[in-house]
């Protein structure tokens, strides 16, 4: 199998409905069962063949009734409005596993795990992010807005800091956690309404054979 060249960098912050250990990190069950969260990524880097996708961003939201690997699941792909036909077109196919290795990049793993796609929407997208600071703040009109801040613990008023660290992984090698929220509007298919759960900040090197180590 010929792969396409290409390769996606930049900043990722997403959100799901688990607790600030997702236990999917771990290779155990969600939190309360089932799986639905929204991430958002503006790149830094990128190419699809020869069309260059520096600069935009992109949106992903998701459910499962149950585990990811159990199937079953619905997904929605927001794609910059910014973007010409040639980059819309190479965005969806990356962002549903297209042009990539079999179970190399989270992306082929969510899309192959859903069983409904949802139609694309082509949306202005507001994307702040800080993987340092664990604050960012992404709004795209009428669809989903997501903002994050640092775990604050119950026994004082430093913030909290962790990581997770998966050296062989499908999205990040390290990734920072906080807490994080989200909030659906009418137009998307998937309704989210999560409040101070697991929120996720890391870098994403992706390219068809899988992530990209520093």
């Amino acid at each position: 199998m010929t792969i396409k060249d290409w390769y996606i960098e930049g900043v990722e912050f997403g959100n799901c409905v688990c607790g600030y250990s997702c236990p999917c990190q771990f290779e155990e069950r969600p939190t309360h069962g089932n799986c639905e969260g929204f991430e958002s990524l503006e790149i830094s880097k990128g190419h699809f063949g020869d069309t260059d996708l520096t600069g935009l961003r992109y949106g992903l939201l998701y459910s499962w009734p149950g585990a990811i690997f159990e199937g079953g699941g619905e997904m929605q792909v927001i794609i910059d409005e910014r973007a010409d036909d040639a980059q819309r077109k190479a965005l969806e196919t990356v962002l549903t596993g297209g042009e990539t290795e079999e179970a190399k990049t989270h992306w082929w793993v969510f899309h192959e795990m859903c069983e409904k796609m949802h139609p694309t929407l082509y949306k202005p997208i507001e994307f702040e992010a800080d993987i340092e600071a664990r604050t960012g703040r992404v709004v795209i009109p009428g669809v989903v807005e997501l903002t994050g801040r640092p775990i604050m613990p119950p026994h004082g008023d430093e913030p909290h800091r962790v990581r997770i660290d998966i050296p062989n992984g499908i999205e990040f090698e390290i990734a920072e956690i906080g807490s994080a929220s989200t909030k659906t509007g009418d137009v998307p298919a998937i309704k989210l309404d999560l409040k101070d759960s697991y929120g996720q900040w890391n870098i994403l090197r992706h390219s068809g054979t899988g992530v990209v180590h520093s």
